[in-house]
C-alpha cells in the first residue's frame, strides 16, 4: 500500500504583480519571506499561513497557493527564478520532480509579537485597518501589464544645490486618464528597458507628495518626492535605476505609471483628529500630502483641524526636502521639530531623541483617542521611534502592552519604511 502523500498548501507571491515594496518581508512575523534582486518569495519550510502579510500587500500579489505534496514544494531557487507563476492545478497535486526545500539561511527565530514590547518588532504595532474616517481608497487601477500613461510637468530639486542629497519634487499630469489617489497612498514607477537579465525593469514604488485634489489643485495631477540613489546600504557605489531615471525626467516626458497602492496609510478625516507626523529624507512625501491637505482645509474655513506635529530628520538643514516652504508653515497649524545629525559642534540628534524631549506634549496627544501616527522612512529608524513612543506613552500614564494594540488595532499607528 502506497503512503499517504501529504500534502502542502503553499504559498507563493504573484512575480507579475508585485511590486517590490518589501511590505511581505517586512509584516511577516517569523521570516518567512526573503528576497533577491528580482522575486520576493515564500520558504515554505518556515511559513505557517498566520496571514499577517496578507492586509498589507498592496497589491493582492501575495495572497496566492498552490497544492503540492509537502516534498515536492516549489524551492525558493525555483519561485526566485519566475516570471509569473505556475499556473493553479485544482485537485491536482504537484508531482513534477523537484529537489527538497532549501533550508532556511539561516531561520530565523520566530519574532515576539503583541506579548513583548522589548523587542518593539514593526510588525506587532503596524495597524492594517485605516483610521475609522478615512476616505475610500481606491488601488490597482493599473496593473504592470497595462499601466497609465502620465506627463511630466515638473520637476525641481528641494535641497540645496552643493549637496551630496540630490532629492527631486517630480510632478506627473494625467490628463484624462482617472488616476485618484489619496495622502498616504503610493504609485509605481515603470523604468524603460530592461535589466542585466534581459527581462524588464521592475516596477519601483514611491510615495505621492500631493494632496489628493492634486499638487495644482483641481487639476489630474500629482507629486512625488525622490532621491537619487547614487551608493547602496553599505556606502559603496551604484546607481539606481528608477531614481535616477526619474530624477533626470525633463518636462514634457512620458512616464509609464501603476497603481495606485495602499489602502491603511491614510489620514482621518473627522473634525479635531491630530495627526503626529514622524520621518527621515523622502519618507516626508506622504507627510507633506497630508499637511497640505489640512492646509488648504483650514484656508477653506470648512474644516475644524486638529493638531499636527512633525517630526522631521536629516543630515543637515541643506539635505532637509522642503526645509523653505516647510519654514513658512504658521506654527498655529503645524508644530514642527527637525533633528539634524550632522550638523558641525552640534551634538548629533535623531527624531526619536526630540520625541522624548517633547514628550510631555506627545504625551498629551497620545492620550487622546483622536490622535494617529505615521512612520515614514529608512528601516533602520523602525526601533528607536517604536521604542521612543513607547517611553513616552508610559510617562504620559499608558501602559504600552495594551495601549500599543490599541493602536494597532484602531487604525491609529502606521508604518511606511523602506
Amino acid at each position: 500500500m502506497d503512503a499517504e502523500v501529504e500534502l502542502l498548501n503553499q504559498h507563493l507571491i504573484d512575480p507579475e504583480i508585485c511590486i517590490r515594496c518589501n511590505t511581505c518581508e517586512a509584516t511577516c512575523p517569523i521570516g518567512a519571506v526573503t528576497h533577491d534582486d528580482r522575486n520576493y518569495v515564500v520558504k515554505a519550510d518556515v511559513c505557517n499561513a498566520c496571514m499577517a502579510c496578507i492586509p498589507p500587500c498592496p497589491t493582492g500579489a501575495i495572497d496566492n497557493w498552490r497544492k503540492v505534496a509537502r516534498d515536492k514544494a516549489y524551492t525558493i531557487e525555483e519561485q526566485l527564478s519566475w516570471d509569473s507563476l505556475p499556473a493553479p492545478l485544482g485537485d491536482e497535486v504537484r508531482e513534477v520532480s523537484a529537489a527538497p526545500v532549501a533550508q532556511a539561511q539561516p531561520e530565523l527565530a520566530p519574532a515576539p509579537r503583541m506579548q513583548t514590547a522589548a523587542a518593539m518588532v514593526a510588525s506587532a504595532w503596524n495597524a492594517t485597518v485605516p483610521p475609522w474616517s478615512a476616505a475610500h481608497a481606491y488601488t490597482n487601477l493599473y496593473a504592470i501589464k497595462a499601466p497609465t500613461s502620465a506627463t511630466v510637468v515638473g520637476n525641481y530639486r528641494v535641497t540645496a544645490a552643493h549637496t551630496e542629497s540630490d532629492i527631486r519634487h517630480v510632478m506627473l499630469d494625467f490628463g484624462n486618464m482617472p488616476f485618484p489617489v489619496l495622502e498616504g497612498q503610493s504609485i509605481g514607477i515603470v523604468p524603460p528597458g530592461n535589466d542585466e537579465s534581459g527581462r524588464p525593469h521592475a516596477v519601483r514604488q514611491y510615495s505621492v507628495a500631493s494632496p489628493r485634489n492634486g499638487e495644482r489643485a483641481g487639476y489630474n495631477n500629482l507629486s512625488l518626492t525622490v532621491k537619487r540613489v547614487t551608493v547602496d546600504h553599505d556606502g559603496k557605489p551604484v546607481r539606481g535605476v528608477c531614481s535616477n531615471y526619474i530624477c533626470d525626467l525633463k518636462v514634457g516626458d512620458i512616464v509609464s505609471v501603476v497603481g495606485p497602492f495602499g489602502a491603511t496609510f491614510l489620514m482621518p478625516n473627522h473634525p479635531r483628529s491630530n495627526i503626529v507626523m514622524i520621518c527621515t529624507g523622502t519618507g516626508s512625501a506622504p507627510m507633506r500630502a497630508m499637511t497640505e491637505w489640512r492646509r488648504r482645509l483650514r484656508n477653506s474655513g470648512k474644516f475644524e483641524g486638529g493638531t499636527l506635529m512633525l517630526f522631521f530628520g536629516a543630515r543637515t538643514p541643506d539635505e532637509l526636502p522642503y526645509f523653505g516652504p516647510l519654514m513658512k508653515l504658521p506654527g498655529d497649524f503645524i508644530d514642527i521639530n527637525l533633528a539634524f545629525s550632522r550638523v558641525s559642534g552640534t551634538p548629533k540628534q535623531y527624531v526619536q531623541d526630540l520625541m522624548r524631549v517633547r514628550g510631555e506634549d506627545l504625551g498629551s496627544l497620545l492620550r487622546n483617542p483622536d490622535t494617529y501616527v505615521y512612520v515614514c522612512g529608512l528601516r533602520s529608524m523602525e526601533d528607536g521611534v517604536l521604542r521612543a513612543l513607547r517611553d513616552v506613552a508610559e510617562q504620559a500614564g499608558l501602559t504600552w502592552d495594551s495601549f500599543g494594540v490599541a493602536l494597532k488595532r484602531e487604525g491609529r499607528l502606521h508604518l511606511e519604511t523602506y
